[in-house]
């Protein structure tokens, strides 16, 4: 027996799996999907995103902050502040020193994904998986320009 079946035989199930199927019931819900999508309701949240990002990633990095690339770019960060080379929240890209013009433009592609999902761009980014060559938001940024071999 593997190890989700296991999991399911003591109730337990994989968080990443519990998240697809959550966020897959909901997609299917066109009202819901229609609001949760709408301008009205994403951008907000790509707001609050933005601002939440740029105040860590300011505080953290010793506030070397600056716009390049499409992005607002907080660097010098701790290397645990972030995911892999950086992270975008929002309109932010967080990172220690990854700014080259390549991985700006892939996370320029990110920006324009949380302005138009908002807050929801969360659980659909780990919905899509950590397997960047079949997650969609990575596929769709650019697997090469993001440094993905």
């Amino acid at each position: 027996m593997g190890g989700r079946e296991r999991g399911r035989e003591f109730g337990k199930t994989a968080p990443r799996t519990v998240t697809a199927r959550i966020v897959e019931r909901l997609s299917r819900n066109r009202v819901l999907r229609g609001i949760g999508l709408h301008p009205v309701v994403a951008r907000p949240g790509y707001w609050f995103a933005t601002a939440v990002g740029v105040t860590w990633g300011a505080v953290l990095g010793g506030f070397r902050v600056s716009r390049q690339g499409g992005v607002i770019v907080c660097a010098g960060m701790p290397r645990w502040a972030f995911g892999r080379g950086g992270t975008t929240i929002g309109a932010a890209y967080l990172t220690r020193s990854n700014t080259h013009s390549n991985v700006l433009e892939h996370e320029a592609v990110h920006r324009a994904q949380w302005r138009r999902y908002g807050l929801a761009f969360i659980p659909l980014y780990l919905a899509a998986g950590r397997n960047a060559r079949t997650n969609r938001f990575e596929v769709e940024a650019g697997l090469s320009k993001g440094g993905y071999r």
